[in-house]
């Protein structure tokens, strides 16, 4: 399937690995030019070049530094000449107990997994309405569905994201003008983010990681962890321009892990 998004710009955050990495490899073989920002310039730089390889015929341009700050976010969107793809992405905070996290931690959690994608939001939507054309795509967490209670930070900051994104997706100024808006919910995929909550895990429990993980994996349907190469492929359709009626939704994407119907 053409997905019909050659030659368009995107801005993918946390990109250097995991599933910001799948998401921009996916973009990049289907000929979308784009911008890769992550807080490591090494890895970054690793990234980049991995990325160059896949499709010489796209631009990759890399920009370091931190996008929960204003400075940030700053000049990743300066690398773009335009924005038409914005994959928000950051990464989640430490697991842990709540009599644990001040104020200072709850902020921390907020401004990176709520405050940021929205800023970001603002800056590229009133643009991609005006090109008639915009496809935003937030990696939050299947703890937005059903929380895991050790992720209390990500579990609150990534679910008022959720509250904020199913109201502004539904705006006709936006639906309306070819700009869709949705979350994607990963489950547990073979990142390192799932090895550091299965360590916590660990270390709460007195199991072996080994046992922790297995744990895990027999809790999936699937009985596996996913790939970041899947993940990506799926975030690629949800920004191509077959998916303009599908806007404002949560989609879960945890190997069948969630017991619900809804």
């Amino acid at each position: 399937m053409d997905l019909g998004i050659a030659g368009k710009w995107a801005l993918v955050c946390a990109a250097s690995k995991g599933l910001g990495k799948g998401c921009a490899q996916a973009l990049v073989r289907e000929g979308v030019h784009v911008v890769i920002t992550a807080r490591g310039d090494d890895a970054l730089q690793t990234t980049a070049a991995e990325l160059r390889t896949l499709n010489p015929d796209v631009q990759v341009r890399a920009v370091a530094g931190d996008i929960t700050t204003p400075q940030g976010r700053a000049a990743a969107l300066a690398a773009a000449p335009q924005v038409d793809i914005l994959v928000n992405n950051a990464g989640g905070p430490p697991p842990g107990d709540f009599r644990d996290w001040d104020r200072d931690a709850w902020i921390r959690a907020i401004d990176a997994n709520m405050l940021t994608p929205i800023e970001l939001i603002k800056a590229t939507v009133d643009a991609m309405a005006n090109h008639g054309f915009g496809r935003i795509v937030n990696i939050t967490s299947a703890a937005v569905k059903a929380p895991i209670d050790v992720l209390g930070l990500s579990n609150g900051a990534r679910s008022g994201l959720t509250g904020f994104i199913a109201g502004l997706a539904r705006q006709s100024r936006l639906a309306g003008r070819n700009v869709t808006i949705n979350n994607l919910l990963p489950g547990a995929f073979d990142t390192e983010r799932l090895r550091v909550t299965m360590q916590g895990a660990a270390a709460k429990s007195g199991m072996s990681i080994e046992a922790i993980a297995e744990r895990r994996r027999q809790a999936v349907p699937t009985q596996r962890f996913g790939t970041v190469e899947e993940f990506g492929a799926i975030c690629a359709f949800v920004c191509s321009v077959h998916t303009g009626y599908l806007t404002g939704q949560n989609l879960l994407v945890d190997g069948g892990a969630y017991p619900g119907t809804f």
